[in-house]
Protein backbone atom coordinates (compact mmCIF):
# COMPACT_ATOMS: atom_id res chain seq x y z
CA UNK A 1 0.00 0.00 0.00
CA UNK A 2 1.14 3.24 -0.80
CA UNK A 3 2.23 5.66 1.89
CA UNK A 4 -0.38 8.51 2.56
CA UNK A 5 1.64 11.93 2.49
CA UNK A 6 -1.04 14.81 3.90
CA UNK A 7 1.38 17.47 3.06
CA UNK A 8 0.27 17.62 -0.79
CA UNK A 9 0.10 21.38 -1.11
CA UNK A 10 -3.35 20.75 -3.78
CA UNK A 11 -5.10 18.83 -0.93
CA UNK A 12 -3.87 21.39 1.76
CA UNK A 13 -4.37 24.69 -0.29
CA UNK A 14 -6.59 23.97 -2.80
CA UNK A 15 -10.71 24.84 -3.55
CA UNK A 16 -13.22 22.72 -1.19
CA UNK A 17 -13.99 20.60 -4.63
CA UNK A 18 -9.81 20.06 -5.23
CA UNK A 19 -9.66 18.61 -1.98
CA UNK A 20 -12.53 16.49 -1.88
CA UNK A 21 -11.38 15.42 -5.56
CA UNK A 22 -7.94 14.82 -4.25
CA UNK A 23 -9.13 13.38 -1.32
CA UNK A 24 -10.62 10.48 -2.75
CA UNK A 25 -7.41 9.24 -4.65
CA UNK A 26 -5.89 7.32 -1.66
CA UNK A 27 -3.21 6.94 -2.76
CA UNK A 28 -2.00 10.56 -4.39
CA UNK A 29 -1.35 10.97 -0.06
CA UNK A 30 -4.50 13.34 0.55
CA UNK A 31 -4.95 13.73 4.51
CA UNK A 32 -5.82 16.27 7.18
CA UNK A 33 -3.08 18.52 7.00
CA UNK A 34 -4.45 21.32 9.03
CA UNK A 35 -5.61 19.05 11.93
CA UNK A 36 -2.17 17.03 11.78
CA UNK A 37 -0.33 20.51 11.89
CA UNK A 38 -2.64 21.86 14.71
CA UNK A 39 -2.03 18.89 16.87
CA UNK A 40 1.82 18.51 15.99
CA UNK A 41 2.77 22.09 17.47
CA UNK A 42 0.12 22.05 20.55
CA UNK A 43 2.69 19.39 22.17
CA UNK A 44 5.30 21.12 24.16
CA UNK A 45 8.25 18.35 24.12
CA UNK A 46 10.36 17.95 21.14
CA UNK A 47 10.25 14.12 21.54
CA UNK A 48 6.51 13.65 21.57
CA UNK A 49 6.45 16.26 18.85
CA UNK A 50 8.66 14.46 16.50
CA UNK A 51 7.00 11.36 17.36
CA UNK A 52 3.42 12.70 16.25
CA UNK A 53 5.67 14.04 12.96
CA UNK A 54 6.57 10.32 12.06
CA UNK A 55 3.42 8.64 13.29
CA UNK A 56 1.41 10.89 11.05
CA UNK A 57 3.35 10.76 8.05
CA UNK A 58 4.57 7.35 7.90
CA UNK A 59 7.80 8.36 7.51
CA UNK A 60 9.46 5.05 9.27
CA UNK A 61 7.39 2.24 7.36
CA UNK A 62 6.65 4.80 4.02
CA UNK A 63 6.86 2.49 0.91
CA UNK A 64 6.89 3.42 -2.41
CA UNK A 65 3.72 2.10 -4.72
CA UNK A 66 3.73 -0.57 -6.23
CA UNK A 67 2.98 0.22 -10.58
CA UNK A 68 3.85 4.32 -10.56
CA UNK A 69 3.69 5.51 -13.65
CA UNK A 70 4.08 9.46 -14.76
CA UNK A 71 5.47 10.98 -17.97
CA UNK A 72 8.58 11.75 -16.34
CA UNK A 73 10.82 11.62 -12.87
CA UNK A 74 12.17 14.25 -10.76
CA UNK A 75 14.75 13.27 -8.38
CA UNK A 76 16.35 15.49 -5.79
CA UNK A 77 20.03 14.61 -4.82
CA UNK A 78 21.01 13.86 -0.98
CA UNK A 79 22.38 10.39 -1.64
CA UNK A 80 22.69 7.59 -3.70
CA UNK A 81 20.03 5.50 -3.09
CA UNK A 82 17.46 8.24 -4.51
CA UNK A 83 19.43 8.20 -7.78
CA UNK A 84 19.49 4.47 -7.96
CA UNK A 85 16.15 3.91 -7.43
CA UNK A 86 15.07 6.69 -10.25
CA UNK A 87 17.24 5.50 -12.66
CA UNK A 88 15.89 1.94 -11.65
CA UNK A 89 12.46 3.43 -12.44
CA UNK A 90 13.52 5.01 -15.59
CA UNK A 91 15.03 1.20 -16.96
CA UNK A 92 11.22 -0.62 -16.47
CA UNK A 93 9.89 2.32 -18.34
CA UNK A 94 8.22 4.46 -16.08
CA UNK A 95 7.93 7.34 -17.51
CA UNK A 96 10.08 8.34 -20.40
CA UNK A 97 12.63 10.97 -19.07
CA UNK A 98 14.23 11.67 -15.99
CA UNK A 99 15.61 14.90 -14.40
CA UNK A 100 18.26 14.61 -11.22
CA UNK A 101 18.06 17.80 -9.80
CA UNK A 102 20.29 19.75 -7.49
CA UNK A 103 23.46 18.27 -9.37
CA UNK A 104 26.89 19.67 -7.99
CA UNK A 105 27.89 21.95 -11.07
CA UNK A 106 31.19 20.50 -10.99
CA UNK A 107 29.82 16.74 -11.77
CA UNK A 108 29.04 15.60 -14.92
CA UNK A 109 27.43 13.03 -17.10
CA UNK A 110 31.19 11.26 -17.17
CA UNK A 111 31.65 11.65 -13.57
CA UNK A 112 28.28 10.44 -13.03
CA UNK A 113 28.50 7.57 -15.16
CA UNK A 114 31.40 6.44 -13.00
CA UNK A 115 29.38 5.65 -9.86
CA UNK A 116 26.58 3.67 -11.90
CA UNK A 117 26.57 -0.33 -13.11
CA UNK A 118 26.23 -0.49 -16.75
CA UNK A 119 22.85 -1.29 -16.79
CA UNK A 120 21.67 2.22 -14.83
CA UNK A 121 24.95 3.83 -17.04
CA UNK A 122 23.03 2.74 -20.11
CA UNK A 123 20.29 4.85 -19.26
CA UNK A 124 22.46 8.29 -18.91
CA UNK A 125 22.90 8.85 -22.39
CA UNK A 126 18.98 8.46 -23.56
CA UNK A 127 16.90 9.88 -21.28
CA UNK A 128 18.75 11.97 -18.16
CA UNK A 129 19.12 15.33 -17.62
CA UNK A 130 21.01 17.00 -15.00
CA UNK A 131 19.98 20.29 -13.51
CA UNK A 132 22.90 21.85 -11.87
CA UNK A 133 20.70 25.16 -10.69
CA UNK A 134 19.14 23.99 -7.42
CA UNK A 135 20.72 24.27 -4.09
CA UNK A 136 18.22 23.29 -2.07
CA UNK A 137 14.58 21.97 -2.07
CA UNK A 138 12.72 25.47 -2.73
CA UNK A 139 15.00 25.18 -5.86
CA UNK A 140 14.76 21.98 -7.11
CA UNK A 141 11.07 23.00 -7.50
CA UNK A 142 11.52 25.70 -9.84
CA UNK A 143 14.46 23.56 -11.24
CA UNK A 144 11.86 20.80 -11.89
CA UNK A 145 8.69 23.49 -12.80
CA UNK A 146 11.03 24.35 -15.40
CA UNK A 147 12.26 21.28 -17.06
CA UNK A 148 8.32 20.07 -16.81
CA UNK A 149 7.14 23.09 -18.83
CA UNK A 150 9.97 22.37 -21.56
CA UNK A 151 9.16 18.90 -21.64
CA UNK A 152 5.18 18.98 -21.67
CA UNK A 153 4.86 17.00 -18.66
CA UNK A 154 1.71 16.94 -16.75
CA UNK A 155 2.31 13.84 -14.41
CA UNK A 156 5.85 13.25 -12.50
CA UNK A 157 7.07 10.67 -9.99
CA UNK A 158 8.94 12.00 -7.62
CA UNK A 159 12.26 10.34 -5.77
CA UNK A 160 13.57 11.46 -2.76
CA UNK A 161 14.23 10.01 0.64
CA UNK A 162 11.16 8.76 3.07
CA UNK A 163 11.76 11.77 5.34
CA UNK A 164 12.00 14.69 2.76
CA UNK A 165 8.92 13.48 0.48
CA UNK A 166 6.07 15.52 2.51
CA UNK A 167 8.19 19.11 2.05
CA UNK A 168 9.24 18.24 -1.50
CA UNK A 169 5.81 17.83 -2.40
CA UNK A 170 4.59 20.69 -0.41
CA UNK A 171 6.77 22.61 -2.35
CA UNK A 172 6.76 20.52 -5.80
CA UNK A 173 2.92 21.28 -5.87
CA UNK A 174 3.34 24.99 -5.14
CA UNK A 175 5.21 25.43 -8.14
CA UNK A 176 3.32 23.31 -10.41
CA UNK A 177 -0.43 22.80 -9.34
CA UNK A 178 -1.55 21.39 -12.16
CA UNK A 179 0.96 18.37 -12.27
CA UNK A 180 0.08 15.21 -11.03
CA UNK A 181 2.90 14.20 -8.47
CA UNK A 182 3.29 10.35 -7.67
CA UNK A 183 5.61 9.67 -4.80
CA UNK A 184 8.14 7.83 -4.71
CA UNK A 185 10.41 7.51 -0.69
CA UNK A 186 13.60 5.97 -1.01
CA UNK A 187 15.18 5.03 2.24
CA UNK A 188 18.64 5.65 3.38
CA UNK A 189 20.82 2.55 4.14
CA UNK A 190 22.73 4.74 6.22
CA UNK A 191 20.35 6.25 8.28
CA UNK A 192 18.68 4.35 11.43
CA UNK A 193 15.16 5.46 11.36
CA UNK A 194 13.45 2.15 12.98
CA UNK A 195 15.03 3.25 16.30
CA UNK A 196 15.43 6.95 15.95
CA UNK A 197 15.03 7.75 19.30
CA UNK A 198 18.35 6.40 20.08
CA UNK A 199 20.08 7.39 17.38
CA UNK A 200 21.51 10.89 17.56
CA UNK A 201 22.03 11.56 13.67
CA UNK A 202 18.40 10.48 12.94
CA UNK A 203 17.20 12.32 15.51
CA UNK A 204 18.90 15.73 14.94
CA UNK A 205 17.89 14.70 11.32
CA UNK A 206 14.26 14.23 11.79
CA UNK A 207 13.68 17.25 13.89
CA UNK A 208 15.86 19.91 11.58
CA UNK A 209 13.66 18.21 8.67
CA UNK A 210 10.11 18.67 10.35
CA UNK A 211 11.17 22.70 11.34
CA UNK A 212 11.45 22.74 8.26
CA UNK A 213 8.30 21.52 7.06
CA UNK A 214 6.49 23.30 9.31
CA UNK A 215 8.39 26.79 8.10
CA UNK A 216 6.68 25.40 4.70
CA UNK A 217 3.63 24.58 5.81
CA UNK A 218 3.25 27.96 7.68
CA UNK A 219 4.07 30.16 4.88
CA UNK A 220 1.64 28.27 2.26
CA UNK A 221 -1.32 28.35 4.64
CA UNK A 222 -0.53 31.91 5.49
CA UNK A 223 -0.13 32.17 1.45
CA UNK A 224 3.33 34.05 1.65
CA UNK A 225 5.70 34.01 -1.23
CA UNK A 226 8.80 31.74 -0.85
CA UNK A 227 11.67 32.82 0.37
CA UNK A 228 15.09 33.05 -2.40
CA UNK A 229 16.30 29.99 -3.73
CA UNK A 230 19.69 28.93 -1.60
CA UNK A 231 18.62 30.25 1.25
CA UNK A 232 19.31 26.62 2.88
CA UNK A 233 15.45 25.63 3.17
Amino acid sequence: MAPNYPTHARYCTGSAERRAAVGRQGHRYAGRCRTAHAGTIAHAGIGETVARHISCRHIVTAAPPADPRAEGIVVLTGGSARIDGALRLLAEGRASRLLISGVNPAVGTDALAGTLDGELNAMLACCVDLGHAARDTIGNAAETRNWVEAQGFSSLIVVTSAYHMPRSLAELAETMPEVELVAYPVSNPELHLDDWWRDADAFGLLVREYGKFLMTAGRQILALPPPAAGGGS
